[in-house]
């Protein structure tokens, strides 16, 4: 039998880094936004940007979901296995108390 770790610490960051993800995804559509062709340096370059930001726009509904929903897994993943954890842990406990009081192991 193996040995199961968890680090759930790691996980909810994990959780957390992809809550930004998705927010920094639906907040802004166009990374040039705001920003002229003297700033960009180019009228070109703007013209990419925008054109990138309309393709974008189609794909960033779907893949900021995914982000989302991937970020509500690992954060409850996390919780599950705090939860097992807690509960073997008591489970053990308590048959290590019945033992030590001579119930056996039923």
């Amino acid at each position: 039998m193996s040995d199961l770790k968890a680090d759930t610490k790691r996980i909810r960051e994990c959780s957390r880094a992809l809550q930004r993800i998705y927010h920094s995804f639906t907040d802004r559509a166009n990374p040039a936004e705001d920003f002229s062709a003297a700033e960009l340096g180019n009228k070109r370059v703007v013209d990419a940007f925008d054109e990138f930001a309309s393709n974008w726009k189609i794909h960033r509904k779907d893949l900021a979901e995914q982000i989302k929903t991937l970020g509500t897994i690992t954060w409850e993943a996390a919780k599950s296995y705090d939860t097992v954890d807690s509960e073997l842990a008591a489970a053990l406990r308590r048959q290590d108390a019945k033992a030590k009081q001579g119930k056996g192991t039923k």
